[in-house]
């Protein structure tokens, strides 16, 4: 019973402090007189990806690989198929195309390296050194070509920052947000593994499963909100870049970030099985944007459907 407790204060403890990290380090940034593009692009990717960077960081050193690499894995899948599905359900989501020529790229780019990584059975310190640096060179390449001019896919990155609900703060207040946010972010992965973990053994279930769906499915609250945020205001493109970055975020940071602080030894079911689920969603969702550029309801059907067969799967095989 106190392992479901832990789970669950685990799970809103992130969303909240999710949250309030982000509302904070916007606002920072806002006082700091950072461009929304750099906003939009940095804080708020690191930011809505914290829950999963905090929580696979926990479940590594506690020595639950299972939960870390299943947190990213199920995370990326749950991106597409769930957040996306219902975001193209709520309105069909538009495709910025010079957003999606570069982003989508890279997506396409850091799935096939993961792949790659995770049908060697381990990513260890320097796999990990090498998904972090290339996540450097993006953001790095990004923000200067964006700097130099004024484009479609840098209008994508200032909606993303103002879709964030940051009320204005007075810089001693955001900090105080930014902080706290940050400590809860912390306490709640540590009692997300705990439960996670605890259920897991109680129940007979590999942790590998849990990190792949109730741990993901929480850790990815943050990039929802977001999502529905955006495409209730009209900004569908807004909500596929938002999925784009934190595929790409957690792939090449938080796996690399987690590889860099403890080596990890790839759980055979995600070789077997769910690796080649992200990569087919990652597919999908490219096919589908290139198709009409736009995600429409009737594909957001498709995408959420495919992660209840999905789902069901792995329920199945448990």
């Amino acid at each position: 019973m106190m392992d479901v407790v832990f789970l669950l204060a685990g799970l809103v403890g992130l969303i909240f402090g999710g949250e309030m990290l982000v509302r904070g380090a916007v606002s920072v940034a806002e006082k700091a007189g950072l461009s929304p593009m750099v906003i939009g692009l940095t804080l708020v990717g690191f930011g809505t990806s914290a829950p999963e960077l905090v929580t696979s960081l926990q479940a590594a050193l506690a020595g639950s690989p299972g939960i870390a690499v299943g947190n990213v894995v199920g995370s990326n899948i749950g991106n597409i198929l769930l957040i996306l599905g219902i975001a193209a359900l709520l309105r069909p989501v538009g495709i910025d195309a010079g957003a999606l020529k570069r982003d989508g790229s890279v997506v396409a780019l850091a799935s096939v390296v993961m792949l790659t990584a995770v049908l060697t059975g381990s990513i260890g310190r320097g796999a990990g050194a090498g998904l972090f640096a290339l996540l450097i060179v993006y953001l790095a390449t990004t923000l200067f070509l964006e700097r130099r001019r004024s484009s479609a896919a840098a209008a994508v990155y200032s909606a993303e920052a103002g879709a964030v609900p940051s009320a204005t703060m007075r810089l001693p207040v955001a900090l105080g947000v930014t902080v706290a946010g940050l400590l809860i972010t912390i306490i709640a992965a540590r009692g997300l593994v705990f439960g996670a973990v605890g259920i897991a053994q109680a129940a007979g279930l590999s942790e590998t499963l849990i990190g792949l769906t109730i741990v993901a499915i929480g850790t990815s609250m943050p990039e929802l909100v977001t999502a529905v945020i955006a495409v209730r205001k009209g900004q569908g493109d807004v909500a596929f870049g938002n999925v784009l970055g934190s595929n790409i975020f957690n792939i090449l940071g938080i796996l690399g970030v987690t590889a860099m602080v403890q080596p990890l030894t790839i759980p055979a079911e995600i070789i077997r099985l769910d690796i080649w689920v992200m990569l087919a969603a990652t597919i999908a969702m490219l096919v589908f944007a290139v198709t009409g550029w736009r995600i429409s309801r009737r594909e957001g059907g498709v995408l959420i459907l495919a992660y209840a067969v999905y789902l069901g799967v792995l329920i199945a095989g448990a």
